[in-house]
């Protein structure tokens, strides 16, 4: 039996990676990493209010088997510049290098379709140069998640995000071939696809959002 460790359990896709690690019976123990205390009912759930501004805190209780890491923000919620970089960028390693040397194996990152670390977006960019740090840390597994537009019950509402998801999924149709990462996602096809992943023995690193359709299946 197995212990998944979650890091951003709030968030769409982390909501629903929860679902699925607590129905999955490779696993008696999930810890999950919040910055706020959650009403839990379920006795194999253990809910570590987290200091992110110093996770060696934590350090003793970053230990289990698979990690999922599905923490993210955006420049609208997070218009900091600094701020905006230490969620995107530290957090994510910090958390790595502390699993790493508490020898979990299985690190799965949530990135983001497009990342590359010369881009000059900020979002992509980080995400990108996240990807090569963790492939540096040289996890016995380590997978990168790419998803595409994610469909799923959002809990904050925000008019544009809802007609870039329109539009996609109307053009969607079009998106064969190369183009097939490009279509939207639910995202509980993204989690269901995670803990597969996490506990298959491919060597693969990188997983395109059209590839996670099909894990899931």
């Amino acid at each position: 039996m197995k212990t998944a460790l979650i890091f951003g359990s709030s968030g769409l896709i982390g909501n629903e990676l929860l679902n699925v690690v607590k129905k999955n019976n490779n696993y008696n123990k999930i810890k999950l990493f919040v910055r706020s205390a959650t009403d839990n009912n379920d006795p194999k759930v253990e809910t570590i209010q987290t200091d992110f501004n110093d996770l060696e805190k934590h350090k003793d209780s970053i230990v289990g088997d698979d990690c999922f890491f599905c923490i993210g923000t955006t420049r609208k919620d997070t218009p900091d510049k600094n701020e905006y970089r230490r969620v995107e960028y530290n957090i994510p390693l910090d958390v790595a290098k502390i699993a790493k040397s508490n020898s979990v194996k299985v690190f799965i990152y949530v990135s983001s379709l497009g990342a590359n670390p010369t881009s000059s977006g900020s979002y992509l960019k980080n995400k990108g140069q996240v990807e090569e740090e963790l492939n540096n840390l040289n996890f016995p597994k380590l997978a990168v998640i790419r998803p595409s537009i994610l469909l799923g019950n959002r809990k904050v509402f925000r008019l544009g995000e809802r007609i870039g998801i329109f539009i996609m999924k109307t053009l969607s149709i079009f998106f064969l071939g190369v183009l097939k990462k490009y279509k939207p996602i639910e995202a509980k096809n993204v989690a269901k696809a995670m803990v597969a992943i996490a506990q298959n023995h491919d060597q693969k690193t990188v997983f395109e959002s059209n590839e996670l359709n099909e894990i899931e299946k």
